[in-house]
């Protein structure tokens, strides 16, 4: 039986993850218009852009190249941004995944810093490991985006090199043109000791 790439709700007690869609709108509006100083490397939609935005990774899932997410905040309910699984690799049998990729990741700047980035990523690489069983799981960004090199460092990924003229550039006025691509990964064998990591830091916010 084929595997299907569909991203179920993940919830922690900081975020929830839920499957993106066109209610989600509003929210994704909002949480775009704070202060964007932060999304020079980052394909994050404008107002007026986030309709299309929800179509075109809606457009991806259809084709079983992403599942898109809604990041919501528990305590609020605010939509806070958005992530992803996507760019799944099957095992040559078809019957499942060997590896996936956590990407086009953005948090509005009020969510930036407060642990939900951490959480995010704990839910998805906890899904990814324990339920879907991959090897690996990649995390890329813009080589020149150290902003976003920290915070996936910091969620325990190693980096493994830049790759050059690898992906599309989001930076403003390259359009069309390919950036240096910084790549991460965590792969199956060192998960436990990642997740340990993850949930007493975790923890460590929520006591503190």
């Amino acid at each position: 039986m084929g595997f299907t790439l569909e991203g179920p709700v993940l919830e922690g007690a900081l975020v929830r993850l839920e499957p993106l869609g066109h209610h989600h709108a509003p929210g994704l509006a909002e949480a775009a218009e704070e202060n964007r100083d932060s999304y020079g490397f980052t394909s994050v939609p404008d107002r007026e852009g986030v309709g299309a935005y929800i179509d075109a990774q809606l457009g991806r899932a259809a084709d079983g190249l992403l599942a898109p997410y809604a990041q919501v905040a528990v305590a609020t309910g605010r939509v806070v941004g958005h992530t992803s699984f996507w760019d799944p690799r099957r095992w040559r049998s078809g019957a499942g995944l060997c590896a996936i990729e956590i990407g086009f990741t953005w948090l509005a700047a009020s969510a930036q810093g407060t642990g939900v980035n951490t959480e995010a990523k704990y839910l998805l690489f906890r899904h990814a490991f324990e339920s879907w069983e991959v090897a690996r799981v990649d995390l890329k960004t813009d080589a020149r985006n150290a902003r976003s090199r920290a915070a996936i460092a910091s969620v325990g990924a190693t980096f493994e090199g830049v790759l050059r003229n690898w992906s599309r550039s989001w930076a403003p006025g390259e359009e069309d043109r390919l950036r240096d691509s910084a790549v991460f990964s965590v792969i199956a064998e060192e998960w436990p000791e990642r997740r340990t990591a993850l949930e007493r830091r975790l923890a460590a916010r929520r006591s503190g």
